[in-house]
């Protein structure tokens, strides 16, 4: 049974939250119901956004950035996550194919795109015990040591609000309806 949380308000958080979610809500334009959850614990809070910014802040393209965070949230079944992702990609202009692909668990077209999902997914579903296959197509498609690591931040920062979101049970934004997703029956992974 999912224990119940609020999803905070700025009137509702703790102190220590409103400030962050002050900013959360200047970038997004609203307070998504993950950010409420978390900062039931400000810490939790911080956490999130921060290691979100530093993600932001790496090699990759906002589409990579989005086949990342798209490809840990479908490996996870975390249907908040990737209903927000499908969101946030179409605004960031990442091909509906791909997203489409990875929301099915398909291959994407794009050869680069494909083998960052893939090796983004071994990370998730192999808890990191990647073999020399996984690492293979990885750098055959232009990717290094560098990217590889990157992809752990992503993943660090999608495994917080994935495990949040299904201890939380938190409630999916209107915001994000039109992209909802829901855990295919079976999915297995790679």
């Amino acid at each position: 049974m999912t224990e119940k949380f609020t999803v905070h308000t700025h009137d509702t958080a703790p102190v220590e939250s409103r400030k962050q979610l002050e900013q959360v809500a200047k970038g997004f334009g609203m307070i998504p119901n993950l950010a409420g959850v978390l900062a039931e614990a400000p810490a939790a809070l911080e956490a999130y956004f921060t290691v979100g910014r530093i993600f932001d802040g790496t090699s990759f393209t906002p589409a990579e950035r989005q086949v990342v965070l798209l490809a840990v949230s479908t490996e996870n079944g975390c249907e908040y996550c990737v209903a927000a992702h499908t969101a946030i990609a179409g605004m960031q202009k990442v091909p509906a194919e791909a997203v489409h692909a990875i929301r099915d668990r398909n291959p994407i077209s794009d050869p680069k795109l494909e083998a960052l999902r893939r090796l983004t997914t071994a990370v998730v579903a192999k808890r990191g015990r990647l073999n020399e296959e996984d690492l293979e197509r990885f750098h055959a498609a232009g990717y290094g040591k560098r990217q590889l690591l990157e992809v752990i931040v992503g993943v660090g920062m999608k495994t917080i609000s994935n495990y949040v979101n299904h201890i939380a049970g938190t409630p999916l934004d209107a915001a994000f309806e039109k992209a909802a997703w829901t855990q295919p029956v079976g999915a297995g992974s790679l």
